[in-house]
């Protein structure tokens, strides 16, 4: 029997709102029996949960990792995807391809593949059956479900040449390498808060490749081990261990290390809300500044500037970037220190 062709985009899985697409969506279909020839099933077996989204629901149960597993199965089940009805974002996933669509053959995926997704979870059509395992210093939750991925979505097999936690993990943020890439340049100053976490130091290490050593490169990280962490590796000038939610601090350290001027380039890594003031401040009149955190009211990014009187341009983070996971990846493999603590963090 031939199967409907289903929208490249995913519009034919939306329930509600008619007329959205699905990352908006109140909810989606994620009856995963219905097939459609643009699509790819995937046998899910990881989430990738993104890092604001497991705070929020740590923090709403209580530290509470069964509570935690709740939220999702309750959100998967009302949504029909991981979409977090508080901080708006999901994650990504990791499974094994199921069935490929014919309209999707040309993707060169075949059943058995191991692949991650490289769209967010909030967007993904998602059956789960059940979680197996709640995973708090990676965000990653163990389950046996299904999703559905659009012909419109980046998908990627897994390397061979690394565990598959970590890969996950760094698929999970690869979009913002290639943007750093792109935003400075040699000889630049660029300024990291959250330097010490995931992106934050995936991040620091590309600004430091991209500035050479004539460029400045400063971290900024609240917590004490994974600044020292971050300090080991050598790729940043200075590290200052600061709550980037106190604007007026983070703003004093990276005034004295520029004589005043700020930084060309500053990236809010910081996975809580309240860090958009400070990245603004931490830059140079006329700098950039570049908000990768789900966490980020870009309203008090745009209002904050406004109301300070700072010339900046305030960039959004894209988690797609054209090889944005062979970019991110090759950044791992060719960095053997950055790749140990990647290692031991998250796989």
């Amino acid at each position: 029997m031939k199967l409907p062709p289903g929208d490249p985009l995913g519009t034919h899985r939306v329930i509600e709102p008619a007329g959205a697409l699905p990352q908006p969506a109140e909810r989606l279909d994620n009856d995963l029996s219905k097939h459609y020839a643009s699509e790819i099933i995937v046998d899910v077996r990881t989430l990738n949960i993104d890092a604001a989204s497991f705070r929020q629901m740590e923090e709403a149960s209580g530290g509470d990792l069964d509570g935690v597993a709740t939220l999702v199965m309750a959100t998967v089940q009302r949504r029909g995807k991981q979409h977090n009805p508080v901080t708006g974002s999901g994650g990504m996933l990791l499974g094994v391809v199921d069935t490929v669509g014919d309209l999707a053959a040309h993707r060169g995926f075949v059943p058995g593949d191991q692949v991650a997704t490289l769209i967010s979870l909030s967007l993904t059509p998602l059956w789960l059956d059940r979680i197996t395992a709640v995973r708090p210093a990676s965000a990653q939750l163990d389950v046996v479900g299904k999703a559905a991925v659009f012909l419109s979505a980046p998908l990627a097999r897994m390397p061979g040449d690394m565990p598959e936690r970590l890969a996950l993990a760094l698929l999970d943020v690869a979009g913002a390498v290639p943007q750093v890439a792109r935003m400075c340049g040699p000889g630049d100053t660029v300024v990291v808060l959250g330097a010490g976490g995931k992106s934050g130091m995936l991040c620091a290490a590309e600004a430091r490749r991209r500035v050479g050593r004539e460029g400045r490169v400063f971290g900024v990280e609240n917590f004490a081990e994974y600044a020292a962490e971050l300090s080991s590796l050598a790729i940043c000038d200075q590290v200052f261990v600061l709550d980037a939610r106190n604007p007026l601090a983070v703003k004093e350290a990276i005034s004295h290390v520029t004589n005043g001027g700020g930084a060309d380039l500053v990236l809010s890594c910081v996975n809580a809300p309240g860090v958009e003031l400070a990245a603004i401040l931490a830059a140079r009149d006329r700098g950039k500044v570049y908000y990768f955190a789900m966490s980020t009211s870009f309203t008090a990014a745009a209002l904050g500037a406004e109301g300070m009187g700072r010339d900046v341009d305030l960039y959004i983070g894209n988690g797609y970037a054209h090889d944005h996971a062979e970019h991110t990846l090759s950044l791992v493999r060719s960095h053997q220190g950055l790749r140990d603590i990647m290692t031991r963090r998250y796989a």
